[in-house]
């Protein structure tokens, strides 16, 4: 055994024995559903980035940015990770309030509606199923690369580790091992930054043999490759695209299961918000760290094939084998967690939501649970044998399914006092069915969309016009009213100057973030790119009116007017009130 299987052997080790020493402490459903709703800042922090930076981000989105869109990954400002920061001011820290074990029981308790509930939990089902799909292929793509495993053998090893793990120990083994995933990912993508840069002299220099580049000429342009035989045609194209997708994901990262269901294990309103806005700066920096390594990658070699197998190539020929064994047993074993992430939730969802049963105590429960979750597992191992792996497309294609059917349903639930029981359930069905079905006409060529028409956008228009339409004939019942009043009733326990004040810090954090990476972007990416292209103004000046400084601005743009929002909520919340409304969120 290589270096590299010792590495991946060790990670499934560990792996299991933090499930074995998880599942011991599982007493009763709420531990093995939101672990005891007693989770720290760190473990939301890391399975919310741990969740999201699997193989779709390791593999799949570095691969189509050393492909094609390498400028483009690396100056576009990371739009979607705001939807970490509204989400929890918006819902998230509602969804805490609520004391749900699932998020299709939040929805249902709060429309007063089994039939909402059991729409969300199918929706999850089928959405997640297709993401357990993805990162589920992705880890046999990578057992299949590092080890004497076929991909077929890598599919079913894989499958048996994530699956013996989230049946034992549910949310409290995830979280764990997620935070583990996530501190070793996290370090290590910085230091695959610094090995394959260092390689080609420098950022700066990889830089302008990038942009020189022959063999993939637009590169590093702010659009990246477009034109005949790719997915965007033109500039505009691509620019509509990556606006569309990035709402589309900030809703994702804001209301979809796999993320705002943490929430449900957070030990107070302050830690969602705080790891929110966390998680949201170490995701845009991680993924910025890879991008631009897997770009550089191109220096060494411009044909690796599958695309997806670029910084696994890296790994094994750019990095000292110690270094890129670390970096490829982090990825595998944040493949695993994060494919026990999505089991969990989809059996949660089937046991609790579709299928509830009613046992006389926790212990009968949790059996059921764990048999439902045996079966969804079943289902996905035979669909992945059969189904040939697309990791980035078909991440895309699922993931953003929840911005539609979801998005709109899960903030008026909070904010709005006219959406009813039956509009809510339509516009998860609508929003669902408007996505899918377009997307699948598409995909096979019967339909031609333009770019301004993305069945995301879509499906999430046309689930708000349904709630709007239904709602209008539809009256909204007492208790609906009630339970949504309640959800905004802020504990008082919540309410400590103190408490406050540290969650405002971590705003301020926000705001310097965004000024900061707007500064670098501009010093060691845009005045770089103009010298390089003689597109700098009179007397060597940055030109501020082209793509890419807009979108180096955008950075700040995005980040700082959200910094100062979380900060004046944080203290318009939680600062205590001398007055006979306080709890009362205005």
């Amino acid at each position: 055994m290589d270096i590299y299987s010792i590495s991946i052997l060790i990670s499934i080790i560990v792996y299991l024995v933090v499930g074995g020493y998880a599942g011991r402490k599982v007493k009763h459903l709420e531990d093995y559903f939101v672990v005891g709703r007693n989770a720290p800042t760190l473990l939301i922090v890391g399975t919310l980035v741990a969740s999201v930076l699997s193989t779709n981000a390791f593999l799949g989105e570095t691969g189509f940015s050393y492909a094609s869109q390498g400028g483009a990954y690396i100056l576009w400002p990371a739009i979607w990770v705001a939807g970490y920061i509204y989400g929890a001011l918006y819902f998230g820290r509602y969804l805490r309030r609520s004391k749900s074990l699932t998020l299709a029981e939040f929805f249902g308790h709060r429309f007063n509606s089994k039939p909402v509930q059991a729409a969300a939990g199918v929706t999850i089902v089928l959405g997640l199923g297709g993401y357990l799909l993805a990162v589920t292929q992705g880890s046999a793509v990578i057992l299949s690369q590092l080890t004497p495993l076929t991909y077929t053998q890598g599919l079913i090893t894989s499958w048996l580790c994530y699956t013996l793990f989230t049946l034992y120990s549910g949310s409290r083994g995830v979280v764990i091992t997620d935070t583990l995933m996530f501190l070793l990912f996290t370090v290590m993508s910085f230091v695959a930054l610094y090995y394959i840069v260092d390689t080609h002299g420098g950022w700066l220099s990889s830089l302008a043999d990038l942009i020189n580049l022959k063999s993939k000429p637009e590169l590093m342009t702010w659009h990246g490759i477009v034109g005949p035989n790719t997915e965007w045609q033109t500039p505009r194209d691509y620019f509509i695209w990556s606006v569309i997708t990035g709402i589309a994901w900030s809703l994702v990262a804001a209301v979809s299961p796999w993320q705002s269901s943490r929430y449900l294990m957070a030990r107070s309103e302050h830690t969602v918000i705080r790891s929110a806005c966390i998680a949201a700066i170490v995701i845009a920096v991680s993924n910025l760290a890879l991008f631009a390594a897997a770009t550089v990658v191109n220096l060494s070699k411009d044909d690796i094939f599958p695309h997806d197998e670029t910084m696994v190539w890296a790994a094994m020929n750019m990095m000292p084998s110690i270094m890129g064994a670390l970096l490829l047993a982090g990825v595998m074993a944040a493949a695993l967690s994060s494919a026990t992430t999505f089991l969990s939730l989809v059996g949660f969802s089937v046991s609790n939501d579709i299928f509830p049963q009613k046992y006389k105590n926790d212990k009968s429960l949790l059996r059921f649970s764990r048999l439902i979750m045996l079966i969804v597992g079943v289902i996905a191992l035979l669909i992945s044998l059969f189904f040939p792996p697309n990791l980035f497309w078909l991440a895309y294609y699922v993931g953003t399914v929840f911005a539609s059917s979801w998005g709109p349903v899960a903030f008026m639930s909070i904010w709005s006092d006219t959406i009813t029981a039956k509009a809510a359930y339509w516009g998860i069905i609508s929003g669902f069915a408007g996505n899918v079905i377009l997307r699948f006409c598409d995909s096979f060529g019967w339909i031609d969309l333009p770019s301004y028409l993305n069945p995301i956008l879509v499906g999430g228009l046309l689930s708000y016009l349904v709630i709007l339409l239904v709602s209008r004939v539809d009256k909204v019942s007492e208790v609906e009213h009630s339970r949504r009043l309640e959800l905004h009733e802020i504990p008082l326990h919540e309410c400590i100057t103190k408490l406050a004040k540290q969650s405002q810090w971590v705003a301020i954090a926000v705001i310097i973030f965004g000024l900061l990476i707007s500064i670098l972007q501009l010093v060691y990416y845009v005045y770089p790119y103009q010298l390089e292209t003689g597109t700098l103004s009179a007397q060597n000046q940055l030109d501020w009116f082209t793509m890419e400084s807009l979108l180096a601005l955008c950075w700040a743009g995005i980040f700082v007017p959200w910094g100062i929002i979380t900060y004046k909520t944080i203290g318009r919340s939680y600062t205590p009130k001398l007055s006979m409304n306080q709890g009362i969120e205005s």
